[in-house]
């Protein structure tokens, strides 16, 4: 090679510089988005979330294989989440990784009350959203009975914890939930990485897949999951979902989005620490 050529450009964002770009997008948004804008990008992001849950079930309704049928789902899902990555809606699981790393790496005085105004807001808004998506749905579409049988097996899953009962079904969900947002939040991690779109749908299909095959919770997922189910008189009902999944199981994402994603990275990777 040549004593003048230049090195390629590297393909991806380094590990220890993501955290900084996702530092400055979420002091961006956080600063500058009123309350009404993050509520439209966060209902955006229940829509686009229970759009991916109902391409899961469509993809795999009617696949016998076990494996290739989980895999679809795991397609499926990644395109909602591909979705709110491009677009810049506003996910729960997502800011439970990007307020974290930021609060970690930045030193703004307000971060923490703006960060705390923006999570709840992105809980609402997600719920909101996919509510009315799924609502939409079932008014818009009819489906095969197959398609619905898959749907309220997927929710039966989602709703195991309820069979167990007590302290113990609540932790379990927990733990589950922390799990899943480290998957999630892994995907948003790397789809920062990506300097291409290929680059970023990679990683998020590859984290995303895994995340649905092991049937860990994800509270924004089960929210869509459910809002497609609850308008056609199926599902265990709101109330139930709430208490024996989506509260529980958003606990333990943001659990699993500080500790097991923002705080060890951090940690191993900041210059600041």
């Amino acid at each position: 090679m040549p004593h003048n050529s230049v090195p390629p450009a590297a393909q991806f964002i380094a590990s220890r510089d993501v955290a900084q770009e996702i530092c400055k997008e979420a002091c961006e948004h956080i600063h500058t988005l009123s309350t009404a804008r993050i509520l439209v990008l966060a209902m955006l992001g229940g829509a686009f979330i229970t759009m991916g849950a109902l391409f899961s079930i469509l993809l795999s309704t009617g696949v016998e294989a076990h494996g290739i049928q989980l895999l679809l789902q795991g397609l499926g899902f990644s395109v909602g989440f591909f979705l709110v990555i491009l677009t810049g809606a506003a996910l729960f699981t997502e800011a439970n990784v990007i307020l974290p790393v930021s609060a970690l790496n930045c030193s703004r005085s307000d971060m923490l009350r703006r960060g705390l105004k923006f999570w709840i807001l992105a809980w609402i808004g997600n719920l909101l959203g996919a509510v009315l998506t799924g609502w939409v749905i079932s008014i818009a579409q009819v489906y095969s009975p197959e398609h619905y049988a898959l749907l309220n097996s997927v929710i039966a899953k989602k709703m195991h914890y309820q069979q167990v009962g007590g302290v113990e079904g609540w932790f379990s969900l927990m733990l589950s939930g922390m799990l899943g947002n480290w998957m999630v939040g892994m995907a948003a991690f790397l789809a920062v990485m990506g300097r291409t779109i290929i680059d970023k749908f990679v990683p998020i299909f590859l984290a995303v897949s895994l995340f649905v095959a092991g049937n860990f919770q994800h509270s924004p997922a089960n929210m869509a999951y459910f809002s497609m189910s609850m308008p056609l008189g199926d599902g265990p009902g709101w109330w139930d979902a709430m208490l024996w999944n989506i509260i529980p199981a958003g606990i333990g994402n943001i659990l699993g989005g500080s500790l097991l994603v923002a705080l060890p990275l951090w940690y191993a990777l900041s210059s600041k620490r």
